[in-house]
Order: C-alpha cells, then structure tokens, then sequence
C-alpha cells in the first residue's frame, strides 16, 4: 500500500502585467516551484503584457508537500531577470476543490525576505532547575536555506527568544546546511510568555541582517510533552504587512491535486480481470460494460477515464482489443460517413491518448525535422491575400519591396516545399511506425470498411485512418511542437503563421481533399497540385501501413523491442569528481548520452559507439547541486556504486531547468525499485578536505539533505503504473456508481445481460452486478487501510482465460 499524490498544472496565459522593459512591454515566463523547488519553467512570450502560454504539466511528489507557486518573470538578456509578481497555492487550498482550482489569480508582490525555504532540527525539552524548571532548546542543524549572498549561499545563525530574553548560535559561513549543535536554556516561569520562538537569519556584514524563516512554539505544549525533537518547517514572518505596488496583473490558472491511496496489486485483481473480459468478448459480448462506463462518464473528465483505460489495457496487452472494441461501438451508432470519430467519444479520446503513448516517438521522428527546418528559416509566408504585409517582408535581391503576388508565390513554394517533405517522410516510414499502432490502424481500416461498403464510400476507410493520424495527431503537433515536447519554446508570430498554414494543408490532405475542405478558404489554392499529389502518397502508405498481418506483428514487435529505445538521451556536460582541488565549470566535457532500462551510457555524438557508463541497477540517487558548488542552477549528481561496490558521484550539466528536471525524473522512474536507494545525500562537492554544503570534514559522512526520488515530471513515455492506473478507474468507478446502480435496476437488464453460468449449479450473474460487487470489495480494502489494518485480499478472482 502505497499513498501518491500528483499534480495536474495548466498555465492558461496572464493578462495586464505591468511593463518591465524601456519599450513599455515585458517578456514574461512562469516559473513553478513546489516548496521553493523549481520544477517548470514555461517558455517566454515575447513583447506582450497579455502573454498566452497553454502549458500543461503532470507533477508526481510525496504527499508531505505544503505548497505550489507561481513566479511570473521579465526575462532579460544582459541582466537578471525581473520578478512580476507570484500566485501561491497551499496543499489545503488545493484539496478543498476537488475538481481543481480553475481560474484567474491576482499576482502578489514578491518580498525576497519573505521568501523562505528549508526546515530546521530542534529539540524541546523541559529540564530540572537549582530554583526552578528551565525550558532548554538544541539547535542542531538546518537544510535547504534559502542562498541570500551572491556567492549562493548564506552565513546562518539562528536567535531563539523567550520571555524577554535572547540568545544566539554562533555564524555559518557560506552554508545553506548548516550544523550548530548548540544548546541554550531558559528559566520557566509560572506566568511568562507561553510562546518560544526560533529565527534563523543570514548574517551580513556592512548590510541587515537577512530573515530565512522562523517557527514558532506553544511553551504550555512542551510542557505537557516534557520533550520534542523534529525538523520544523520554517515559516514567513506574518507580521509584515506588504506595501501596494498597484496592479500586478493575473494568471489564469488549472490546477489539480490528486491523493490516491494504492493498495496492493492482488486487490485490483477481480476488477482488472472483469474489464479485460470484456474486452476480449468485444462488441458482441453480452455484459457491455465498456459501452455503459462511457455513456456515465461526463464530457469533462472522458479524456481521464480513456486514458487510464488505454494505459490498463496497455499493460496488459490488450491495447488493440479495447480500441477495436470501441471502433465498433462507435461505427454501430454512426449512420452518416462524415461524421465518423468526429465527436469527442470515448473511441476518439482514446485513440488520441494511444497515439501519443505508443505513437510519440514516430511522432517526432517524421515531422521532427521539418518542424526544426521551420524555425530556422523563419520565412515570412502568408497565403490569405487579406492578411499579406509587404512591409514585414524586406526588400528582394533587386532592392525594391516585393509585390502582393511575389509574398504570395514565394509563400506557396515555402509551404509545397514543406508538405512535399513531410508527405515523402512520412511514404518512407511504415516500417518505423510501432507494431501496435499498425496494427490497431488494421483494425480501424477493416471495420469502417465493412460498416460502409461499396464504391461511394471508398475513401471512408482511408479518412478513418488520416482522422486520427493526421487531424489529432500530427496537424495539432505542427501547430504547437512545444507541447508535444518537439521544441523548448514556442514559436513566433511569423512562424506560428507558418506552422499553422502547413497544418491546414495537412489537414486538407487527411481529409482526402474533400470539396467541403477546399471551398472553407478558396485562398488555400494555390497548394491543391502538392495536396492532390499528397493524397495520392498518403492513400499509397496507408494501404501499406494497415497491410500486416498477426505473425508479421508479432515478428516486428519482437524486432523493435530488442532496440530498447532509450527512455531519455540528449547532450550533457560531465565532470567527475577524482583526488582533491578545486571544481570549476571549465571542467565539464559535452557527451552526448543515452538513458535505457539497463543503462546510463555516453558517446562523443548520438552516432558514435556508446560506452556503458553506469549500471541502471547501481545508481543509489539523482539529486541537484546547489549552485555555489559549480557556479551553475543546473547541474545534477548522479549516486551510483561501481563494479567493485565503492560509491561513486556522476556530476552532469544541463542547459536548463526544464532539461534538468526531465532528466532528473527519467533517471528517479527508472531506478525507483532499486535496492540501496538513499534517504539523504550531499547538495554539495567535497572540495578539498570537506563538503562545500555543510562543512563537514568526513568524506562519508551522512548526508545534510533529504533525496527527493518521488519528485518527477510525467512524460509520454513512461513506465505503465498497473496498479495506479487501476486505482484511477476504481474512483472515477465509485463516482457514478448510483448511476451504475440504476442501470442495473432497469428492466429486462438481467435478460439481455444474461452470461454464462460462473459454476455447476449457479445461476448467471450480470457483469455490472459483478462490477458493483467488485467495487465494493475495493471499497472495503481501502476502509481497512484507513484503519491501520492490512487491506484483505479479495476471497476469489474470476475464473478467466488469459
């Protein structure tokens, strides 16, 4: 049993921010911190006070978190970047709405002596005194300070207070982890003050002393306990009141905490195994729960519930049945072609979900390129002639603006140029398309075939296919690459136009060139050559994708999964650490490396032979450095022992925060059921004779900050969760269970519902009876874990063929 929490974050856009730069306009991007931690960081709008950014993001974290924040950021070149304002949301305010906070947030002003981070180890204890009983407070150590010196750190002491008197530990210098082991006592007083307060401060020598947090303690409490000893988040000072700084702007914001509490795999049991039967009976089969978990499931939440589905089915290899399922339960109530998988049904939802968990890969490997090519010629290209701007084009090779119909043909020739490229990669890759997705697009082409047969409706199979792959796949990449992971920024006004104008011909492609598609915008024309040709390629390469066969899938399948794709790879810049003397940036060399489930390994480039660097099953930790260590915010350790069992320290660069964190999360997903795995470690380097974080001289000493292995971001191609996944189709089960139990109250339900008898002797029992009962065995277990109590395991599975 297992308690997860995770975040959902949405970043809509912002709106009156207040202008930072000279040109009266800002650069904002958002900054996302959880407990200070930074672990997003958006891409920048340029010159805009009213930016739009449309970012999601999925953060799995321990369920000790506190509190979510927002930074709104002018990003500078030749300066610091400038602060806006934040929006802070607390762990209690996120779980008193459970559908999510959803909405606009004014920005606060942002006080850097406010801002306080890290936590603090006490211990409290009421002691026998010559006259009287005496309050004594030890003051051992602190982790994870907020850095208030420009050297990235901070001189830390800290004052504790109590009825009028104050002492003081001694001064840390330059540590965010410091260790004091200090003790100081304080005579109790029948009628004094009932508070003790603990500050910790940064000392400064020709400047004030700068605030890192307090905590503050009911004397009356400890009195009652006689002792208490603990780490103590430290808190802000609430007495200051902050100055208005007028509008600051809002963020427009989606945020949802999910707590889940996973119980062990054989609980999920009956409930997995009924669904899967299902499954395996198809549309034909007589319990039809499938058609009844999506006719009460709401518009809102049906991309949730198809996902967790696609990603059950998913593990247990019945991706292709399921959606075979759906595809003729969708096509049973379609009666006019055109409109086929044009609603968001739970077929259409979870087709998408496959695609980008199967698919994504693919994905990037077809329109990758032409994306990258894009963004790098920046052309100005417009065909609408109500929107063309001579002036936005410059002057030609004859030194004279360009004419309406030059911008016009120069941009139909950019746009044919790309589409030709991208249909010609697309013609070559049936062999790099995923078994599973092939063979999933089989099914699809075979089954609109046989519901609309004859010559009237050949291309129906053909759209069939291209209304997945091109309209929600591939059109909605080029239109936004940077959500779908294929660029770190977001393209500009004139590339967007671009991206946007090549997804429409994309679109008119996919839609087999369709009269309705051409007659929506007539000044789409001049393309219709390379369209039409198009159409031609693409029908070519889908007759050629569905053209496979149980034994050959099976053969690819086998084949593909002996190249282990890597689950991340990209250049970085290594150091390791050997013998004593000081660490600088310039020690980095650039490797290009590559994450597998069996290895962490490098090469000079992605084509070089690669050399196995550290084994998956070793590594021990991966953590950040703090940026004093290297002079870098980006930098990560990796912990790992090596052949002969001696530890060992990987220190890896990064370019960013947002590469940083993935690779952080690639390597904690990949490595969290390792044996040995850390509960603290160094956020320092041993420079010369100790560590630069807490000072601290053995080499082997116990480390001076917790790890944080649960903290990653969710990616596309991440390891299958069962058991999580299971948990999320019980409580989106346990939502609609009344309606669930009204369907079952229906009449005639058990005569059509009628299955097999489950024994000799048994009377036949409908599969959403067997549903109800299954969740409230669930229902049950989870009670049992509330209680302390092991959750029982169910007293029978279904008897079912796999």
């Amino acid at each position: 049993m297992a308690k997860r929490s995770s975040l959902s974050i949405r970043i809509v856009e912002g709106k009156n921010l207040p202008a930072k730069d000279i040109t009266g306009s800002s650069d904002p991007y958002c900054i996302v911190k959880v407990d200070n931690e930074p672990i997003i960081r958006t891409a920048t709008v340029w010159k805009t006070l009213c930016p739009f950014w449309g970012e999601e993001y999925q953060v799995h974290l321990p369920p000790t978190f506190h509190a979510v924040a927002f930074y709104v950021m002018d990003e500078d070149a030749l300066s610091r970047d400038d602060v806006i304002g934040k929006v802070c949301l607390t762990r209690d305010t996120l779980a008193s709405h459970p559908k999510g906070f959803s909405g606009w947030a004014h920005l606060t002003e942002v006080d850097p002596d406010e801002e306080v981070q890290g936590e603090i180890h006490l211990r409290l204890e009421v002691v026998p005194g010559p006259r009287a009983r005496r309050l004594r407070c030890s003051v051992l150590e602190a982790r994870d300070l907020a850095p208030k010196d420009r050297n990235g750190a901070s001189d830390p002491f800290v004052r504790v207070r109590y009825n009028g008197r104050t002492q003081e530990t001694s001064i840390v210098k330059k540590s965010c982890y410091p260790r004091w082991n200090e003790t100081f006592e304080f005579e109790l007083e029948e009628r004094a003050a009932e508070v003790l307060c603990v500050e910790a401060w940064d000392w400064d020598l020709v400047s004030r002393n700068d605030f890192l947090g307090k905590v503050v303690f009911n004397v009356q409490r400890i009195r009652v306990a006689q002792q208490e000893e603990g780490w103590f988040r430290l808190q802000p000072d609430q007495s200051k009141s902050l100055r208005d700084k007028g509008n600051l702007g809002s963020l427009q914001l989606e945020v949802r905490l999910r707590d889940e509490t996973v119980l062990p795999s054989g609980c999920y049991q009956p409930l997995v195994q009924l669904l899967c039967h299902e499954v395996k009976l198809g549309a034909q089969g007589p319990g039809q729960l499938i058609p009844l978990i999506e006719e009460t499931t709401s518009t809102e939440c049906r991309q949730d519930v198809a996902t967790n589905l696609l990603k059950l089915f998913l593990g247990q290899g019945l991706a292709k049945d399921f959606l075979d399922l759906l595809f003729q339960l969708e096509l049973r109530r379609t009666s006019e072609a055109n409109t086929l998988f044009r609603s968001n049904s739970l077929a259409s939802k979870s087709m998408e979900s496959f695609l980008k968990v199967a698919g994504m890969r693919y994905l990037h490997g077809i329109v990758g390129p032409i994306i990258d090519k894009v963004f790098e010629e920046k052309k100005y290209v417009e065909l609408d002639p109500s929107k063309v701007e001579v002036k936005d084009v410059g002057c030609s090779g004859l030194h004279r603006p360009q004419t309406e119909a030059e911008v016009l043909e120069q941009s139909a020739q950019t746009l044919r140029a790309h589409l030709g490229a991208l249909l010609s990669a697309l013609s070559r890759s049936v062999r790099a398309c995923p078994a599973v997705v092939r063979a999933t697009f089989r099914q699809l082409f075979r089954r609109v075939r046989e519901r609309f047969p004859g010559a009237q409706h050949e291309n129906v199979p053909f759209i069939a296919v291209t209304s997945f792959l091109c309209l929600r796949f591939f059109s909605p990449a080029i239109m936004s690459p940077k959500l779908f992971h294929l660029r770190e920024r977001h393209a500009d006004a004139r590339t967007s136009r671009t991206l946007l104008l090549l997804a429409k011909a994309v679109q008119n492609v996919g839609n087999m060139d369709t009269p309705a598609s051409r007659a929506k915008e007539a000044w789409m024309e001049p393309l219709q050559p390379t369209v039409r040709q198009g159409v031609a390629q693409l029908k070519d390469f889908i007759a050629k994708l569905v053209d496979i066969e149980e034994k050959d899938e099976l053969d690819l399948q086998r084949t593909l999964s002996l190249q282990a794709p890597p689950v991340k790879e990209g250049p970085l810049f290594i150091h390791r650490t050997k013998g004593k003397g000081p660490l600088t940036s310039s020690s980095f060399k650039k490797l290009h490396f590559s994450l597998t489930t069996e290895a962490l390994s490098f090469a000079k480039t992605p084509s070089s032979k690669k050399s196995a660097f550290i084994r998956l099953a070793n590594i021990r930790a991966a953590e950040k450095v703090e940026e004093k260590s290297f002079g870098s915010s980006h930098v990560m350790q990796v912990i790992y022992t090596d052949d002969a069992g001696r530890p060992q320290t990987a220190y890896l660069q990064c370019k960013c925060v947002n590469e940083l964190n993935q690779w952080l999360s690639a390597l904690r997903k990949v490595s969290i059921n390792n044996s040995g795995l850390l509960g603290s470690y160094h956020p320092g380097i041993f420079r010369g004779d100790k560590w630069s974080c807490c000072h601290q001289k053995d080499r082997t000493d116990r480390g001076c900050d917790k790890t944080r292995s649960r903290v990653t971001l969710q990616e596309w191609n991440d390891p299958l969760d069962h058991d999580l996944e299971a948990q999320l189709i019980y409580r989106h089960l346990l939502g609609v269970e009344p309606a669930l139990r009204e369907k079952l109250q229906e009449p005639g339900r058990s005569t059509e519902a009628g299955v097999a008898p489950t024994g000799p002797g048994q009377a036949p029992e409908d599969p959403l009876a067997q549903l109800l009962r299954v969740l409230q065995d669930l229902r049950e277990a989870h009670s049992s874990s509330l209680a302390g109590l092991p959750p029982s395991e169910p007293t029978r599975l279904l008897e079912l063929q796999t």
